[in-house]
């Protein structure tokens, strides 16, 4: 669409081309699908090219330029807009019908109506878009329905947030997980297009590996590879199924997690907060190596201030794993990854759910039974039974460091809990001295300590009660 007296865009992101024509610039955007508008700058010269891309910003009706003369852009727009629709101020439109009535037909009415389509436009193709500027495979959907044999429930192994998990098998063999978003999902395709973007740079043997995506009509879909024991909640939560994760495989979960967050923390190109680490995101291998999944709600950041922090209007989580600062304020940072770290490395190590926690005394959550066991150098009493099995001392000295880490982790100042690398180290190092743990995020028990039967806290004690507003689960 051509636009007469208009302003051009922020050159935030642009390309300059000299030598070349007007129409030869129009066929270069239009074989670009990042290109969204060109003109010529120069007025007096026909031989340049200036191209934009991504968003167009603070493009408006140039001042004074009443009579629609002056600059001119080209926005670019869908096929099917301007079939029926073309708009053209120095004379009669030569389409079939006027864009806009007589009444209307100032430069700012189209400028607005056109941002309106542009933003339509690209709420429907931003992610297919997204999809081909990554190097990721491109699967077809017929492929993708005929190996999940239409997505059927006998193929369905998971669910989440973003939508359901197929498992996924090729006529040559091959088995895949197929992530398909849901149609009606709020954050679908901003979750698709964060996903597709960020996992395919990253790269490491603790975060699951993306095959290849789809994008056809309404269905954006993700293949990852296929975890053979599902994920890490679906095991440490069943007695039955629990019994498989002995402490050393529990500790080399622990580390195989830690590992992973090093590296979006600190040893990645990108800085990377995930803001949705939980025990469900966990998966698991056919060694039950623990990869971290799911990155639909993670931010990336440039530098390496551990300081950074960003703050969003609506928080998007899962309750017992969100830190006090995102839950109550929406600001998140490196620190609230390491919040919910310290929750899933206690929820490990005990065999419960911090955010189902039912204790016969006061206590509100797994959290604050820790710290007040941890202060009276208990902190053993929270080992899952399973593991407690095992009288070897390492193990015990393991687990309890462990759950001191666990606990400097859940800290409810963020600039209290320690960096990643310190937590690395500090579970890795035998030799490494824990500082002593302060309160921990969401602490509102009332009453005395735990008693040695664990169960004889004061009943007369009132507890506490916690409201959380404003917060979409997952």
């Amino acid at each position: 669409m051509r636009l007469d007296g208009i302003k051009f865009p922020d050159s935030v992101d642009y390309r300059l081309t000299e030598g070349v024509s007007i129409d030869e610039c129009g066929k270069q955007c239009l074989s670009n699908c990042n290109c969204t508008a060109y003109a010529d700058p120069y007025s007096d010269s026909e031989s340049n090219c200036l191209m934009w891309f991504g968003d167009l910003i603070d493009l408006r009706e140039e001042g004074g330029q009443g009579d629609g003369q002056g600059p001119t852009i080209y926005i670019r727009m869908p096929a099917s807009e301007l079939e029926h629709k073309t708009y053209s101020p120095k004379g009669p439109a030569k389409g079939k019908l006027k864009l806009i009535s007589v009444v209307a037909a100032s430069v700012f009415g189209v400028v607005i109506l056109a941002l309106l389509i542009m933003a339509r436009r690209k709420r429907n193709k931003e992610a297919s878009k997204k999809v081909e500027e990554t190097e990721l495979p491109l699967f077809n959907l017929a492929t993708i329905v005929a190996a999940t044999n239409n997505f059927s429930q006998e193929n369905l192994i998971g669910e989440g947030g973003f939508g359901p998990v197929y498992k996924g098998r090729l006529s040559t063999g091959e088995v895949f997980a197929v992530k398909r978003m849901l149609r009606t999902s709020r954050q679908g395709h901003e979750e698709f297009k964060s996903e597709v973007f960020l996992i395919s740079k990253l790269q490491h043997r603790n975060l699951v590996r993306i095959l290849g995506c789809c994008s056809e009509g309404d269905e954006n879909i993700l293949i990852y590879e296929y975890m053979h024991n599902k994920s890490l909640d679906y095991f440490i939560f069943d007695h039955s199924r629990s019994a498989a994760l002995t402490w050393p495989k529990r500790f080399a979960i622990i580390m195989g997690i830690a590992k992973g967050l090093l590296y979006l923390h600190h040893d990645s190109r990108l800085k990377i907060i995930h803001r949705d680490l939980k025990t469900s995101n966990i998966l698991l291998d056919e060694n039950l190596n623990a990869k971290i999944s799911d990155f639909g709600l993670a931010r990336m950041f440039e530098g390496d201030d551990d300081q950074i922090m960003a703050r969003t209007e609506t928080v998007i989580g899962t309750y017992g794993y969100m830190a006090p600062e995102y839950a109550y304020q929406g600001k998140f940072s490196t620190k609230s990854d390491i919040f919910s770290l310290g929750v899933v490395i206690l929820e490990i190590v005990t065999g419960k759910q911090n955010r189902s926690y039912n204790h016969p005394s006061c206590l509100q959550n797994l959290l604050e039974q820790a710290w007040v066991l941890c202060k009276e150098n208990r902190e053993l009493e929270l080992l899952d039974p399973i593991c407690n099995n095992d009288t070897c001392s390492r193990v015990k000295s393991q687990a309890k460091r462990c759950i001191r880490v666990g606990l400097l982790c859940v800290q409810n100042a963020a600039e209290e809990r320690p960096v990643m690398p310190s937590v690395f180290l500090m579970l890795s190092s035998e030799d490494a001295e824990l500082p002593e743990p302060k309160k921990p995020g969401f602490y509102m028990q009332s009453g005395s300590s735990i008693s040695h039967s664990d169960t004889s806290m004061n009943k007369d004690c009132s507890c506490s009660v916690i409201t959380i507003t404003d917060i979409e689960a997952r």
